[in-house]
């Protein structure tokens, strides 16, 4: 009951914070410099990967690295977004600023397609420019690099790609629309069922291709089930 109420408390505060001022959502030019250190420290990473792999003439190494490490990018983002939707609040280490953030998104969808570009992505670059900077610099492996790339990369514009699923397709870039018609980006559609009860499925949200088999299996309702047997503690999706 404390951490419901303390929540509540947390997402009234990220809301009076927007409503009250606008510039909350807009970026900043620190927020900027994070973004474009993250950029250049994925670009290093990705070029490296076209270098290595064109002088050694061996693609499929690289490319099967990278369509693996797509794969993986939605599988994570599907286990990070059903965390953060259903566990801690604003006082857990590291992730607080994020599951405050996430249960606000349940209360106001829409909210997060006002967020500008730097604004929205620049905590996920300022995080990964840490783990990709080393890499792109040690690695010279094409088939790693396209791994960490891919991955990372995906997990950089994570949000932005969350925010994409919730847009407006007249509003949206027609390379987008594109992407999220032929299934490379979540579609507005499939992702909508995550905000509909019983609002404990379609987790994943870079392509959204691993709710196929994770909601089919009901691998996070068994893990929620073996979180409440072991600690007690039940999930906001079977309480709120």
């Amino acid at each position: 009951m404390e951490n419901s109420k303390l929540a509540q408390s947390n997402l009234e505060k990220i809301g009076s914070q927007v409503v009250d001022d606008p510039s909350f959502l807009l970026s900043t030019w620190p927020q900027r410099a994070w973004l474009g250190c993250g950029c250049i420290s994925l670009f290093i990473c990705l070029a490296k990967c076209i270098i290595a792999a064109a002088n050694s003439k061996m693609w499929l190494e690289p490319i099967s690295f990278a369509l693996f490490g797509y794969l993986m990018a939605d599988l994570v983002s599907g286990i990070f977004h059903w965390a953060v939707d259903n566990y801690g609040d604003a006082s857990t280490p590291f992730f607080g600023y994020h599951i405050d953030a996430f249960v606000y998104h349940h209360q106001k969808p829409a909210m997060i397609t006002k967020n500008e570009f730097a604004n929205l992505n620049f905590r996920n670059a300022q995080t990964l420019m840490f783990i990709l900077f080393p890499i792109g610099f040690a690695c010279n492996d094409p088939a790693i690099l396209a791994f960490v790339g891919t991955f990372f990369g995906c997990a950089m514009f994570g949000l932005q790609i969350h925010a994409w699923a919730h847009g407006n397709k007249t509003q949206l870039p027609s390379w987008v629309v594109a992407l999220q018609r032929i299934g490379v980006l979540v579609s507005p559609i499939k992702h909508s069922l995550h905000h509909r009860p019983p609002f404990c499925n379609n987790y994943c949200m870079v392509s959204g291709v691993c709710n196929v088999f994770m909601d089919k299996l009901r691998v996070f309702e068994a893990m929620e089930v073996i979180i409440f047997g072991v600690f007690g503690v039940k999930p906001r999706s079977w309480v709120e």
